[in-house]
């Protein structure tokens, strides 16, 4: 695939992709189109040699994997499809001082002052009671621009350009109406039957995220940059996915995206949980077999990394300052924040030469903290040999972050060559 075509297709699924139950959805259509046979964890697998599989838990996270006739030495890939994002509460309708606004929570290490008057629309999974009494669940996604939250004019707060602080529970309600009359359960109902869902006897939960509606777009002179809404980490999890469509179903690899990774990874669908090591058990269930498939393998732990901000260049470390395309960056830790080592590193680093694709190196100050991702859980949990790399990324964490239009086709590149 050229560089073109792929990131036309990024900047769609990034668009389509809202939450990571939207993602998970995504990345589930494009397998069936490439001929991925799906499972279901509560079902009994019967594997064939020779065909391609994908499963998903919780609709949040999802694992594809070829089977071939003789395979051991698997290339897998790890992204996560989890985000910043504000989150609504159970019970979020507030209505006072002539409007109606809702009640979020933050999820995850999000920068806060970006989500000021943006335009917001909701998105995400709802639970109901159907007239047959059975439980089901479906995906929303408003899009259309529904809240914002205002900021405080500056003839108000005249330190809003020194020592602005945030408080998350009194200054980030969105607005939503002016109408009293505002119910969210008849806008849920709503949003239901605008998708031809009209027998619902009761709702009863959901799980609802603001997002920007400002589309995922090139930005710069030659469009250098492309600009978006999660690109932490959906980026990564389109690079995984075209991947693994791309290869021929005889080469071993598996693609996972995990959730939960912003809040820590400690669930059922995230990397903390068993849902990878449940699929390989199901895929070698020789304990030997198994064995020897780990030991022979790597996982390649694909994240954003820090590139270097041109106007605060003192945050990094002089000798590891990743650029914007000018390749994909090795995440190095000397206490295990990434799960790199010498040799993963080297494996890496051959396949990338071969193809004549620069790497740069990432090191995080040794006067700073170092964020973690999926890497040393997933080398911890199932044991692994693994490399954390990353895509440079501006303002990672805002509302819309900044990568290079190169750097994910030659992540793309190096994936679809990588050999262990």
């Amino acid at each position: 695939m050229n560089k073109q075509d792929f990131n036309e297709g990024l900047l769609g699924f990034l668009d389509a992709s809202p939450t990571p139950f939207h993602a998970t959805q995504n990345m589930a259509m494009m397998f069936e189109n490439a001929g991925f046979t799906q499972l279901h964890e509560v079902q009994k697998w019967n594997l064939e040699a020779g065909k391609k599989y994908y499963v998903t838990r919780n609709d949040s996270s999802i694992i594809a994997f070829t089977y071939p006739k003789e395979a051991k030495n698997y290339t897998m890939v790890g992204a996560h499809t989890d985000s910043p994002n504000l989150k609504l509460k159970p019970n979020p309708v507030i209505k006072e001082h002539g409007v109606v606004k809702f009640g979020v929570e933050p999820y995850g290490g999000l920068l806060l002052a970006p989500w000021f008057d943006r335009d917001l629309s909701l998105a995400g999974r709802v639970s109901y009671l159907g007239s047959k009494g059975v439980l089901e669940d479906t995906l929303i996604d408003v899009k259309k621009p529904i809240a914002i939250i205002p900021s405080l004019a500056i003839h108000l707060d005249d330190t809003a350009n020194k020592d602005k602080t945030i408080n998350k529970q009194t200054d980030i309600s969105p607005v939503v109406t002016t109408n009293d009359d505002f119910e969210f359960e008849e806008f849920l109902k709503w949003q239901l039957a605008k998708r031809g869902i009209v027998d619902v006897s009761e709702l009863y939960a959901s799980e609802l995220s603001l997002y920007d509606t400002q589309k995922a777009s090139y930005v710069g002179l030659h469009n250098d940059f492309i600009a978006s809404a999660r690109l932490d980490n959906l980026l990564s999890c389109y690079v995984g996915m075209v991947s693994i469509c791309s290869i021929d179903e005889g080469k071993p690899m598996l693609f996972i995206a995990s959730d939960h990774e912003e809040v820590g990874s400690d669930s059922t669908s995230g990397a903390g949980g068993s849902f990878l090591e449940n699929t390989l058990r199901r895929m070698f269930e020789d304990y030997e077999v198994y064995m020897q498939m780990l030991r022979s393998s790597i996982m390649i732990s694909a994240d954003n990394a820090h590139a270097i901000h041109p106007n605060f260049p003192s945050k990094h470390d002089s000798n590891h300052t990743p650029h914007i395309n000018k390749g994909v960056v090795i995440k190095v830790n000397a206490n295990q924040r990434y799960a790199s080592n010498s040799q993963t590193i080297s494996k890496f680093m051959k396949t990338a030469s071969s193809l004549g694709e620069p790497l740069q190196h990432f090191v995080t100050r040794s006067d700073m903290g170092c964020g973690s991702t999926i890497g040393p859980i997933t080398a911890t949990r199932i044991g692994v040999e693994t490399i954390d790399v990353g895509l440079p990324t501006y303002a990672m964490h805002s509302i819309r972050e900044v990568c290079g239009s190169d750097d994910a086709h030659s992540l793309y590149k190096i994936l679809v060559a990588f050999d262990v």
